[in-house]
Protein backbone atom coordinates (compact mmCIF):
# COMPACT_ATOMS: atom_id res chain seq x y z
CA UNK A 1 0.00 0.00 0.00
CA UNK A 2 1.33 3.41 -0.95
CA UNK A 3 0.43 6.47 1.05
CA UNK A 4 1.29 9.26 -1.30
CA UNK A 5 4.24 10.19 -3.46
CA UNK A 6 6.42 11.22 -0.55
CA UNK A 7 4.82 9.10 2.15
CA UNK A 8 5.86 5.78 3.62
CA UNK A 9 4.88 2.58 1.89
CA UNK A 10 4.51 -1.04 2.83
CA UNK A 11 5.16 -4.16 0.79
CA UNK A 12 3.35 -7.44 1.07
CA UNK A 13 6.11 -10.02 1.26
CA UNK A 14 5.51 -13.40 -0.30
CA UNK A 15 6.00 -16.04 2.40
CA UNK A 16 6.43 -18.98 0.03
CA UNK A 17 9.40 -19.39 -2.25
CA UNK A 18 10.67 -15.87 -1.65
CA UNK A 19 14.43 -15.47 -1.85
CA UNK A 20 16.01 -14.33 1.37
CA UNK A 21 13.71 -16.13 3.80
CA UNK A 22 15.08 -18.88 5.96
CA UNK A 23 18.71 -17.67 5.95
CA UNK A 24 21.63 -19.47 7.55
CA UNK A 25 20.95 -20.79 11.01
CA UNK A 26 17.16 -20.29 10.77
CA UNK A 27 14.79 -23.20 10.98
CA UNK A 28 11.85 -23.32 8.59
CA UNK A 29 8.58 -22.17 10.15
CA UNK A 30 5.14 -23.67 9.59
CA UNK A 31 3.34 -22.12 6.66
CA UNK A 32 0.34 -20.98 8.68
CA UNK A 33 2.46 -19.21 11.27
CA UNK A 34 4.52 -17.43 8.62
CA UNK A 35 1.46 -16.26 6.70
CA UNK A 36 -0.07 -14.97 9.93
CA UNK A 37 3.08 -13.07 10.91
CA UNK A 38 3.38 -11.44 7.48
CA UNK A 39 -0.26 -10.38 7.61
CA UNK A 40 0.14 -8.87 11.07
CA UNK A 41 3.26 -6.94 10.15
CA UNK A 42 1.77 -5.55 6.94
CA UNK A 43 -1.44 -4.45 8.64
CA UNK A 44 0.25 -2.86 11.64
CA UNK A 45 2.79 -1.00 9.53
CA UNK A 46 0.07 0.25 7.21
CA UNK A 47 -2.16 1.39 10.07
CA UNK A 48 0.55 3.25 11.96
CA UNK A 49 2.23 4.71 8.90
CA UNK A 50 -1.03 6.03 7.52
CA UNK A 51 -2.14 7.46 10.83
CA UNK A 52 1.11 9.31 11.33
CA UNK A 53 0.84 11.14 8.02
CA UNK A 54 -2.01 13.00 9.67
CA UNK A 55 -3.26 14.43 6.38
CA UNK A 56 -2.08 17.95 5.63
CA UNK A 57 -0.80 18.41 9.18
CA UNK A 58 2.10 15.97 8.95
CA UNK A 59 5.36 17.23 7.49
CA UNK A 60 7.01 15.46 4.60
CA UNK A 61 9.72 13.15 5.77
CA UNK A 62 11.42 12.45 2.48
CA UNK A 63 11.02 9.60 0.03
CA UNK A 64 12.59 6.74 2.00
CA UNK A 65 12.27 5.31 5.45
CA UNK A 66 15.16 6.00 7.76
CA UNK A 67 16.87 8.45 5.41
CA UNK A 68 16.91 11.39 7.81
CA UNK A 69 16.25 13.82 4.95
CA UNK A 70 13.60 15.95 6.60
CA UNK A 71 13.62 19.63 5.77
CA UNK A 72 15.21 22.33 7.90
CA UNK A 73 18.75 23.30 8.68
CA UNK A 74 20.88 20.39 9.82
CA UNK A 75 23.74 20.03 12.21
CA UNK A 76 25.83 17.19 13.50
CA UNK A 77 23.46 15.21 15.73
CA UNK A 78 25.88 15.16 18.63
CA UNK A 79 27.40 18.60 18.07
CA UNK A 80 27.06 20.81 21.09
CA UNK A 81 24.69 18.34 22.75
CA UNK A 82 27.17 16.13 24.58
CA UNK A 83 25.88 13.15 22.61
CA UNK A 84 27.83 9.96 21.93
CA UNK A 85 29.73 9.39 18.72
CA UNK A 86 28.05 7.35 16.00
CA UNK A 87 30.24 4.35 16.82
CA UNK A 88 29.21 4.26 20.47
CA UNK A 89 27.35 1.09 21.40
CA UNK A 90 27.37 1.28 25.19
CA UNK A 91 24.50 3.09 26.95
CA UNK A 92 25.15 6.76 27.64
CA UNK A 93 23.16 9.73 28.82
CA UNK A 94 23.18 12.92 30.81
CA UNK A 95 20.49 11.96 33.30
CA UNK A 96 17.67 9.44 33.74
CA UNK A 97 14.10 10.37 32.91
CA UNK A 98 12.08 10.81 36.08
CA UNK A 99 8.80 12.31 34.91
CA UNK A 100 5.70 10.56 33.57
CA UNK A 101 2.71 11.77 31.61
CA UNK A 102 -0.89 11.15 32.62
CA UNK A 103 -0.73 8.04 30.40
CA UNK A 104 2.16 6.66 32.46
CA UNK A 105 4.66 7.23 29.64
CA UNK A 106 8.04 8.79 30.52
CA UNK A 107 8.12 12.55 29.92
CA UNK A 108 10.23 15.58 30.66
CA UNK A 109 13.05 14.65 28.29
CA UNK A 110 16.16 16.82 28.01
CA UNK A 111 16.15 19.51 25.34
CA UNK A 112 19.11 17.87 23.60
CA UNK A 113 19.85 15.29 20.93
CA UNK A 114 20.07 12.67 23.68
CA UNK A 115 16.69 13.74 25.02
CA UNK A 116 15.12 13.37 21.58
CA UNK A 117 16.56 9.86 21.27
CA UNK A 118 15.26 8.86 24.69
CA UNK A 119 11.80 10.23 23.87
CA UNK A 120 11.68 8.37 20.56
CA UNK A 121 12.69 5.06 22.20
CA UNK A 122 10.05 5.36 24.91
CA UNK A 123 7.37 6.41 22.43
CA UNK A 124 8.21 3.43 20.21
CA UNK A 125 7.55 1.17 23.20
CA UNK A 126 4.19 2.83 23.89
CA UNK A 127 3.05 2.69 20.25
CA UNK A 128 4.05 -0.96 19.97
CA UNK A 129 2.37 -2.20 23.14
CA UNK A 130 -0.85 -4.08 23.91
CA UNK A 131 -2.48 -0.89 25.20
CA UNK A 132 -2.83 0.32 21.62
CA UNK A 133 -5.58 -2.31 21.24
CA UNK A 134 -7.65 -0.74 24.04
CA UNK A 135 -9.52 2.37 22.92
CA UNK A 136 -9.20 4.36 26.16
CA UNK A 137 -5.51 3.60 26.61
CA UNK A 138 -4.83 4.23 22.92
CA UNK A 139 -6.30 7.73 23.20
CA UNK A 140 -4.14 8.44 26.24
CA UNK A 141 -1.01 7.25 24.42
CA UNK A 142 -1.72 9.29 21.31
CA UNK A 143 -2.31 12.41 23.40
CA UNK A 144 0.94 11.82 25.30
CA UNK A 145 3.33 11.13 22.41
CA UNK A 146 2.05 13.17 19.46
CA UNK A 147 2.34 16.91 18.91
CA UNK A 148 -1.00 18.65 19.42
CA UNK A 149 -1.39 19.61 15.76
CA UNK A 150 -1.33 15.98 14.55
CA UNK A 151 -2.79 14.13 17.55
CA UNK A 152 -6.44 14.36 16.50
CA UNK A 153 -5.98 13.14 12.93
CA UNK A 154 -3.59 10.41 14.06
CA UNK A 155 -6.02 9.19 16.71
CA UNK A 156 -8.85 8.99 14.18
CA UNK A 157 -6.86 6.81 11.78
CA UNK A 158 -5.47 4.62 14.55
CA UNK A 159 -8.98 4.06 15.89
CA UNK A 160 -10.08 2.82 12.48
CA UNK A 161 -7.12 0.45 12.21
CA UNK A 162 -7.16 -1.00 15.72
CA UNK A 163 -10.94 -1.46 15.92
CA UNK A 164 -11.29 -3.21 12.55
CA UNK A 165 -13.06 -6.51 13.35
CA UNK A 166 -11.45 -8.31 10.41
CA UNK A 167 -7.99 -7.31 11.60
CA UNK A 168 -8.69 -8.22 15.22
CA UNK A 169 -10.11 -11.59 14.21
CA UNK A 170 -7.09 -12.32 12.04
CA UNK A 171 -4.68 -11.88 14.92
CA UNK A 172 -6.91 -13.86 17.28
CA UNK A 173 -8.33 -11.05 19.43
CA UNK A 174 -11.91 -10.39 20.50
CA UNK A 175 -13.87 -7.42 19.05
CA UNK A 176 -12.85 -5.24 22.03
CA UNK A 177 -9.15 -6.02 21.47
CA UNK A 178 -8.90 -8.43 24.42
CA UNK A 179 -7.28 -11.84 24.26
CA UNK A 180 -9.48 -14.96 24.33
CA UNK A 181 -9.90 -16.73 27.66
CA UNK A 182 -6.78 -18.66 28.59
CA UNK A 183 -4.55 -16.70 26.20
CA UNK A 184 -2.02 -13.91 26.85
CA UNK A 185 -1.74 -11.29 24.12
CA UNK A 186 1.86 -10.20 23.57
CA UNK A 187 2.84 -7.03 21.74
CA UNK A 188 6.11 -5.65 23.04
CA UNK A 189 8.70 -3.37 21.49
CA UNK A 190 12.27 -3.78 22.78
CA UNK A 191 14.61 -0.96 21.68
CA UNK A 192 18.20 -1.98 20.99
CA UNK A 193 19.57 1.46 20.19
CA UNK A 194 18.79 4.93 18.90
CA UNK A 195 20.56 7.63 16.89
CA UNK A 196 19.86 11.23 15.96
CA UNK A 197 20.04 11.45 12.16
CA UNK A 198 19.44 15.20 12.37
CA UNK A 199 19.20 17.60 15.29
CA UNK A 200 18.28 21.26 15.52
CA UNK A 201 17.23 23.24 18.56
CA UNK A 202 13.52 22.53 18.21
CA UNK A 203 13.33 19.53 15.88
CA UNK A 204 15.06 16.23 15.29
CA UNK A 205 14.99 13.11 13.15
CA UNK A 206 15.62 10.06 15.32
CA UNK A 207 15.91 6.40 14.32
CA UNK A 208 15.13 3.64 16.83
CA UNK A 209 16.22 0.05 16.13
CA UNK A 210 14.20 -2.56 17.98
CA UNK A 211 12.92 -6.11 18.14
CA UNK A 212 9.21 -6.80 18.39
CA UNK A 213 7.39 -9.69 20.08
CA UNK A 214 3.87 -10.30 18.79
CA UNK A 215 1.28 -13.06 19.11
CA UNK A 216 -0.90 -15.05 21.49
CA UNK A 217 0.70 -17.17 24.20
CA UNK A 218 -1.40 -20.08 25.36
CA UNK A 219 -2.15 -23.72 24.71
CA UNK A 220 -3.57 -24.22 21.22
CA UNK A 221 -2.69 -20.73 19.96
CA UNK A 222 -2.75 -20.52 16.15
CA UNK A 223 -0.79 -17.27 16.31
CA UNK A 224 2.20 -18.05 18.59
CA UNK A 225 4.50 -15.29 19.77
CA UNK A 226 7.19 -14.51 17.19
CA UNK A 227 10.05 -12.03 16.92
CA UNK A 228 10.63 -9.44 14.20
CA UNK A 229 13.10 -6.57 13.77
CA UNK A 230 12.37 -3.02 12.63
CA UNK A 231 13.74 0.52 12.53
CA UNK A 232 11.39 3.45 13.10
CA UNK A 233 12.51 6.90 12.03
CA UNK A 234 10.65 9.56 14.00
CA UNK A 235 10.20 13.24 13.22
CA UNK A 236 10.35 14.97 16.59
CA UNK A 237 9.36 18.49 17.63
CA UNK A 238 10.20 20.35 20.84
CA UNK A 239 6.86 21.72 22.02
CA UNK A 240 5.32 22.61 25.38
CA UNK A 241 8.57 21.71 27.12
CA UNK A 242 9.01 18.20 25.74
CA UNK A 243 9.73 16.15 22.61
CA UNK A 244 6.68 15.00 20.64
CA UNK A 245 6.14 13.02 17.44
CA UNK A 246 4.94 14.72 14.26
CA UNK A 247 5.39 11.69 11.99
CA UNK A 248 7.40 8.54 11.44
CA UNK A 249 8.36 5.88 8.95
CA UNK A 250 9.11 2.21 9.50
CA UNK A 251 11.29 -0.30 7.71
CA UNK A 252 12.35 -3.90 8.28
CA UNK A 253 15.59 -4.81 10.06
CA UNK A 254 18.44 -4.90 10.52
CA UNK A 255 17.64 -8.48 11.56
CA UNK A 256 20.27 -10.80 13.08
CA UNK A 257 20.66 -14.45 12.15
CA UNK A 258 18.51 -16.53 14.47
CA UNK A 259 20.13 -19.26 16.57
CA UNK A 260 18.99 -22.85 16.41
CA UNK A 261 17.29 -22.43 19.76
CA UNK A 262 14.22 -24.38 20.88
CA UNK A 263 11.07 -22.28 21.28
CA UNK A 264 9.71 -22.03 24.81
CA UNK A 265 6.41 -23.56 25.80
CA UNK A 266 3.24 -21.47 25.71
CA UNK A 267 3.18 -21.40 29.53
CA UNK A 268 6.82 -20.29 29.79
CA UNK A 269 6.19 -17.49 27.29
CA UNK A 270 3.04 -16.36 29.08
CA UNK A 271 4.81 -16.43 32.45
CA UNK A 272 7.74 -14.45 31.05
CA UNK A 273 5.55 -11.72 29.61
CA UNK A 274 3.60 -11.43 32.86
CA UNK A 275 6.66 -11.58 35.08
CA UNK A 276 9.21 -9.41 33.28
CA UNK A 277 8.39 -5.71 33.32
CA UNK A 278 9.45 -3.18 30.71
CA UNK A 279 12.01 -0.39 31.01
CA UNK A 280 12.24 3.37 30.82
CA UNK A 281 14.71 3.97 28.02
CA UNK A 282 17.22 6.77 28.36
CA UNK A 283 20.07 7.40 25.92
Amino acid sequence: MSLGQDGPSTRTRMPEGHAGHGGPGRRPQPRRALVTVVGIVVLLIAAIAFANRGGQHSPSTGTGAGTGTAGGSSSDAASGAGGPAASTTAPSGQRPVTGKSAAGIPSGFAHTAEGAQSAAANYAVALGGVDMFNADRRHQIVSAVYAAEVASSSQSELDKAYSDPTFLNRIGLQPDGAAPSGMTFVSRTNPVGAKADRYDTDSATVSVWYSSLFGLAGEGSTNPVTESWFTNTFEMKWTAGDWKITGFQQKDGPAPVGRDQAASSAKDMSDAVSGFGGFTYAR
